[in-house]
């Protein structure tokens, strides 16, 4: 599984705490050929002469060796905070979120073959699966799913009220939605219809 990891394992930029302006960026990556890296990059921003043609600095250490020098550490602690640093001892003793790297849709299918009370609670554990719990997408996955056969008037229905409303509408309110959306349907027709001989009636 660890295969499917990219290359960057995990990249964040910020300036350094007030007063300094500095900019950084730490980079963590995962190579198979080479050894993976914490790199830790910065660029000095002043109005003082001596630091006008100051290039930038880095320094690179392998996951093994920073694990083990406080010094970056105590660098990457101040600028990005402690749970970054957490964040990053975690990925350099191996410690994956895989299915957090997984994409959007390949989690959208996988979530929609849980239960109600499983949606439930895995939208309460983080921004972007409650995000996705909530999307149309799934909804309209879960709903495919539970009825044998998506009609025109369905679909268009799932248009005006959404998937996941849908879903938990029961079948006597879903047939009184649909029956009133064809009624409104046929009025708009009768309508048009009539339209379309005014004109002509008139000549």
């Amino acid at each position: 599984m660890a295969s499917w990891l990219p290359e960057t394992l995990f990249e964040i930029v910020g300036q350094g705490p007030a007063p300094s302006k500095d900019y950084y960026q730490l980079l963590v990556t995962r190579f198979q050929s080479i050894q993976s890296q914490v790199i830790f990059r910065w660029w000095k921003i002043s109005l003082r002469s001596e630091y006008r043609s100051a290039k930038p600095g880095e320094t690179k250490e392998t996951h093994e060796d920073f694990l083990e020098k406080s010094h970056l550490q105590v660098q990457i602690a101040l600028v990005f905070g402690s749970k970054i640093l957490d964040y990053v001892f975690n990925l350099c003793e191996g410690k994956f979120d895989f299915l957090e790297r997984l994409s959007d849709s390949l989690l959208l299918n996988i979530i929609s073959y849980l239960d109600l009370e499983d949606i439930a609670r895995l939208s309460q554990t983080s921004r972007r699966f409650a995000k996705l719990c909530m999307s149309e997408e799934l909804w309209e996955q879960i709903v495919r799913s539970s009825c044998d056969h998506i009609t025109p008037d369905m679909r268009a229905l799932a248009q005006d009220l959404g998937w996941r409303r849908m879903y938990f509408t029961n079948k006597l309110q879903l047939q009184r939605h649909l029956r009133k959306r064809k009624q409104r349907q046929g009025s708009q027709r009768k309508q048009s219809a009539l339209d379309a001989h005014v004109p002509a009636a008139g000549k």
